[in-house]
C-alpha cells in the first residue's frame, strides 16, 4: 500500500511511504522513500513459467539413446524395468551380455546408492538376469555416495547433461 507521509515525515524528507503486511503473521514492513532517481517499467512479454530442465526423466531418455556412455558394447534392454519393489531406471547388457542395472539421479547421494543396492539384491535372485552389476549415474555424485557405491561394487558415472544434449562440446573447451 502506498501512502502519503505525515507532516513530520515530510519535514524529514520522506516523499512516499510503502507499507507491506503479511496476512498470516501480521508482520509489517514500512519503506520510506526520500528521493526517486528513476522510475521506469519494461514489458517483458508473456511469462513462460518455470521450466525445469535436466530432470531424471530427461537424463533417462538421453542415456537410453546414448547407452554407449556406459561403456563399449553396452546395449539397452529397456527403460523403467519393473521389479517387485519399483522400476530400475535402465536395464542394459554389457559387451559380454551380462545384465547392468542403472539408477539415475540429478544429484547422486547415499539414498540413491541404497535404492540401487535394493534393486541389485532383488534382481540377482532372478536366474534370467543374474549376475547383475550396478551403475549409479548422476550429473553430480556426492563423495559419500561414491564411497558407498564403490564399497558395494557399484560403478559411478557422472553425466554431462549439456554434452548429452549436444549443447556443449568438451573438445572445444579449455577445461
Amino acid at each position: 500500500m502506498v501512502t502519503e507521509p505525515d507532516e513530520d515525515q515530510r519535514a524529514a524528507g520522506v516523499t512516499e511511504l510503502w507499507t507491506v503486511t503479511n496476512a498470516k503473521t501480521s508482520d509489517l514492513l514500512v519503506v520510506s522513500l526520500h528521493e526517486v532517481l528513476s522510475d521506469t517499467s519494461h514489458e517483458l512479454g508473456v511469462d513462460p513459467g518455470l521450466v525445469k530442465d535436466g530432470v531424471e526423466a530427461d537424463l533417462q531418455k538421453l542415456l537410453a539413446e546414448q547407452i554407449g556412455l556406459l561403456g563399449d558394447g553396452h546395449t539397452l534392454v529397456r527403460r523403467e524395468y519393473m521389479t517387485a519393489i519399483g522400476p530400475v531406471d535402465i536395464l542394459a547388457r554389457d559387451a559380454e551380455g551380462r545384465s547392468v542395472a542403472v539408477e539415475l539421479k540429478r544429484r547422486g547421494d547415499i539414498d540413491g546408492v541404497e535404492q540401487l543396492t535394493r534393486y541389485l539384491e532383488l534382481m540377482n535372485r532372478d536366474p534370467h538376469l543374474a549376475p547383475v552389476t550396478g551403475v549409479f549415474a548422476a550429473q553430480e555424485i556426492k563423495p559419500q555416495a561414491r564411497t558407498l557405491a564403490q564399497d558395494r561394487g557399484i560403478r559411478c558415472l557422472v553425466l554431462d547433461y549439456d554434452a548429452m544434449r549436444g549443447m556443449d562440446d568438451s573438445h572445444h573447451r579449455l577445461f
